[in-house]
């Protein structure tokens, strides 16, 4: 039995199996890098050890340093989450030859299965070849042969960037997952990302938990997945089924794993086998009622599975929530996460809890928030309803873009594609409107902030004004003390403290309820930033200025670039990485480099200047 296990992970994933293991009155260790000292995984864990370091490379990376920490800690088993060292086969033998119990599949399994190439070529698929590639095959996709969650994949839609992209994906792909192999394959555009959950134990019984669709990806990072998959024939279910078993099969798998299909044209087209616990399994969980952390302790441990698995019942959605910006081009957000409470009803997954803060090495997901209810419609207006009610006081976040996504007709429809945001997306992230916004967080200020003299005047004077940014632009509020209270133009003001507002607009109550930290304020789901009465000049930067979108580190920047140089609209740069992804910084304008204040490794905050393109 075993009693104790050390999860090689964080965040997240490391708190969602302690729950697991508190429940079975299993002792917990994590491992924390430097920068994950005080994170939740490490606080909510009975014992915690240091792995010296701050980038995964240094920590979550180094399976050796992991093995020295659960032998210190006298945990007597491994679970590997999601991610990091979740499929390398190396790291599963030296967890097992330093006699520990390996919560996963066997090593050989993971090194058929781990590699994509090996997987395809298993299953009888063969990859494209670089020197063979044509115009007809295109669009392709560049793919990184380990890991997942979008890293190390480019779409490439001309022969002339297929270089390119092989490049960039190799450098992501090895920052990521210390593997910078990579293939091709062909990208169907209109087909749907269908996967099957498999568990198989130690004396040959495989279960296989329905279906999962996951088609709602941005840049090939899944967003909202479901289960079971929406509007499958039962025969196309069937074959997905039975191609998931052979699989499985073929390996000699155990543990928990998933087999992953491309749908299209009413045919499966195999992908790959994750041979790891997927980020999406609580709605697997939800469907089934299983703990799936649970039952890959009990196959760990040798146990049998029972002969069938239990019926599905219901519909579950998850969506993940991002610290991201819309109004940026979708950059990873950092900074401090003051709240995050989401309502009752739902299964909110964390690796955060309140005044947490969120770095810039890791992955930028705050939270899974999960919704089952008896059918699929019930189930997407539970999730959209909750997410909308969530709390969140920090960095920007894709929430409006989940709820807009969950309420979109293709998608209530069920006829969504991987191509979905694609083709909405600009409609899904336009800043909702919060006229009234400024005017609360403004009133709410002023009475945080009450005069010695009460604020009125017996005479009519100018109204107070304070100034916010919202959604990237500027907007003043203003209101003025009166003896009767404070008042505003077009809104009767019916209750104004420092935490709650209620305006009535045209004869309809809106209640607003604001919180500020610093100069952050945030009203209801509407994140402002108080500005200073006088802008302050020396933050002004000259036209052409490229200032860093996030904090990251300069990773590369482009060969022979020197000042003077003359550089062309939207050619890149330089590169920063930042949250395992590198994101390429182009020129604004057609004209001349003037100056470079970055070099390669050099660590970078928001807002910092990188470079500077005058116009020519």
């Amino acid at each position: 039995m075993i009693s104790s296990v050390l999860v090689a992970n964080r965040g997240e994933i490391a708190c969602r199996i302690f729950r697991t293991c508190r429940e079975l009155g299993i002792r917990t260790v994590a491992v924390h890098s430097d920068a994950d000292e005080n994170a939740l995984h490490a606080r909510v864990a009975d014992t915690a050890v240091r792995l010296p370091g701050a980038s995964p490379a240094e920590t979550y990376l180094r399976g050796d340093l992991i093995v020295k920490a659960a032998v210190a800690a006298g945990a007597d088993a491994v679970h590997p989450g999601y991610g990091f060292l979740s499929e390398n086969a190396d790291f599963a033998r030296a967890v097992i030859d330093a006699g520990l119990t390996w919560i996963g599949p066997p090593p050989e399994a993971i090194e058929a299965m781990a590699s994509k190439t090996r997987a395809k070529h298993l299953m009888g698929i063969a990859s494209l070849e670089r020197g063979r590639i044509t115009e007809a095959d295109l669009p392709v996709l560049v793919k990184a042969a380990a890991g997942g969650g979008g890293r190390g994949m480019r779409i490439v839609r001309r022969l002339e960037d297929l270089d390119a992209a092989l490049e960039g994906a190799r450098a992501e792909a090895a920052s990521a997952f210390g593997d910078g192999e990579v293939f091709v394959e062909p990208y169907l555009e209109q087909g749907r990302h269908v996967e099957v959950q498999v568990l198989a134990d130690s004396h040959g019984t495989i279960w296989t938990l329905g279906t999962r669709d996951c088609s709602l990806q941005r840049r090939h990072q899944k967003v909202i997945e479901e289960a079971p998959a929406p509007g499958l024939s039962e025969s196309l279910t069937e074959d997905m089924c039975a191609l998931a078993v052979q699989a499985t099969s073929a390996v000699a798998y155990e543990g928990a794993g998933t087999v992953e299909f491309l749908v299209a044209d009413g045919r499966a087209h195999f992908l790959e086998m994750n041979t790891r616990l997927q980020v999406e399994h609580p709605v697997t969980e939800a469907v089934f009622g299983i703990d799936l952390v649970a039952l890959q302790i009990r196959v760990a441990e040798g146990h049998r599975l029972e002969n069938d698995p239990p019926r599905a019942r219901g519909h579950a959605i998850e969506a993940r929530l991002y610290a991201e910006d819309p109004a940026n081009d979708w950059t990873p957000q950092t900074g401090t996460l003051h709240r995050l409470t989401a309502p009752e009803g739902i299964r909110l997954d964390t690796g955060y809890g309140d005044g947490d803060d969120i770095g810039v090495h890791y992955d930028a997901m705050l939270a899974k928030a999960v919704a089952h209810a008896p059918t699929r419609a019930e189930a997407v207006r539970r999730l959209a309803g909750a997410l909308e009610s969530t709390t969140i006081h920090g960095p920007t976040t894709n929430r409006d873009l989940l709820v807009r996504s969950l309420r979109h007709q293709q998608f209530t429809s069920a006829a969504m594609n991987t191509a979905f945001y694609e083709h909405h997306l600009p409609e899904l992230t336009t800043p909702p409107p919060a006229p009234y916004a400024p005017l609360a967080a403004a009133l709410a200020d002023a009475r945080s902030r009450p005069s010695r003299f009460g604020g009125f005047r017996n005479l009519p004077s100018q109204p107070q004004t304070k100034r916010y940014a919202m959604a990237g632009e500027e907007h003043e509020a203003r209101y003025r003390h009166t003896r009767a209270g404070l008042e505003a133009d077009g809104v009767r003001v019916v209750h104004a403290d420092a935490r709650l507002v209620v305006l009535e607009v045209d004869g309809v109550q809106q209640k607003f309820e604001v919180a500020r930290y610093g100069d952050d304020v945030y009203v209801n789901a509407t994140r402002l930033t108080a500005l200073p009465r006088f802008p302050d000049p020396t933050a002004q930067h000259a036209p052409g200025s490229l200032l860093a979108p996030m904090p990251g580190t300069v990773v590369k920047v482009t060969e022979g670039l020197a000042v003077g140089a003359p550089v062309q609209a939207g050619e890149p740069l330089l590169w920063l990485e930042a949250m395992k992804m590198q994101h390429k910084i182009t020129a604004p304008v057609t004209g001349t480099l003037t100056a470079l204040h970055v070099v390669p490794g050099q660590q970078v905050t928001v807002g910092s200047l990188l470079a500077v393109v005058e116009e020519t």
